[in-house]
């Protein structure tokens, strides 16, 4: 069987509302609170590369950590992004999906059926 994954914030509805729609589907998904366990670099450089996405993509940018931590300025290496998220996990958006091979942001929710 496949593995189903779901990095998810309990606090934020997008994310609750995605858990649901799995749920609701019968699908029970390892859940990864990543704010208390944030990923390491190479799995969020995985998630990444599954979601076809450079960092700043994933990056949620009205947080103040974003602004605070300068992470707007364009000479930061892809290294340096993704670092800056493992260390403030609360700058990576929500929720992320993975089914086996593939992976989908769950913005909207209804995104993470196509990869199912």
């Amino acid at each position: 069987m496949m593995t189903l994954r779901i990095y998810h914030n309990p606090r934020c509805s997008k994310s609750r509302q995605t858990l649901q729609l799995l749920e609701e589907r019968g699908l029970q998904p390892e859940v990864v609170r990543y704010l208390d366990t944030p990923p390491s670099e190479a799995e969020l450089d995985q998630l990444l590369q599954l979601l076809d996405l450079e960092p700043r993509a994933l990056m949620r940018r009205k947080e103040a950590e974003y602004q605070e931590l300068g992470l707007d300025h364009p000479d930061l290496s892809r290294e340096e992004l993704i670092q800056a998220m493992v260390r403030n996990p609360r700058l990576i958006e929500r929720p992320i999906v993975v089914h086996g091979a593939r992976a989908a942001l769950g913005r909207p929710p209804e995104r993470v059926l196509d990869i199912l």
